[in-house]
């Protein structure tokens, strides 16, 4: 069975794992497709993409998140953490209608930046909590 307590550290690197992928996805796409434009690179621009990813983001932070604040007892790691998910899910929604791809990409990455900022902030919290111990597997 699979502790909460190893589980944990391993949903903090896997959203910010994601995160990087989708600010990687905003980033280097349009510069690959323009410079080889092929069918495989055409369909990692399609929607059904940012979807896959910002599904994939959500759960993980969430629980990843509110389980490390029962560690750390530090609800502004949450906030932050829902506050970068927020920005993926308003600019996936609204921000190329909105702004166009600038204000979408732009969103997106922000987004990115405060999910994966916030994961980092909350495994460091676990590791030196006192609530730990000495078990860094918090």
């Amino acid at each position: 069975m699979i502790h909460q307590t190893t589980l944990r550290p391993a949903a903090d690197k896997a959203a910010i794992s994601l995160s990087a992928l989708c600010a990687v996805h905003c980033l280097i796409l349009p510069v690959a497709v323009s410079l080889y434009p092929s069918v495989v690179l055409m369909a990692l621009q399609d929607e059904k993409v940012h979807l896959a990813l910002l599904i994939s983001v959500i759960p993980i932070s969430i629980f990843s998140l509110t389980m490390g604040c029962k560690k750390h007892r530090q609800t502004l790691i949450v906030g932050l953490g829902l506050t970068g998910i927020l920005l993926l899910v308003m600019s996936a929604l609204f921000g190329g209608d909105l702004g166009g791809s600038r204000l979408e990409v732009a969103g997106t990455l922000m987004g990115s930046v405060v999910i994966a900022l916030s994961h980092a902030l909350n495994f460091k919290l676990c590791r030196s909590s006192r609530t730990c111990g000495e078990n860094h597997d918090c």
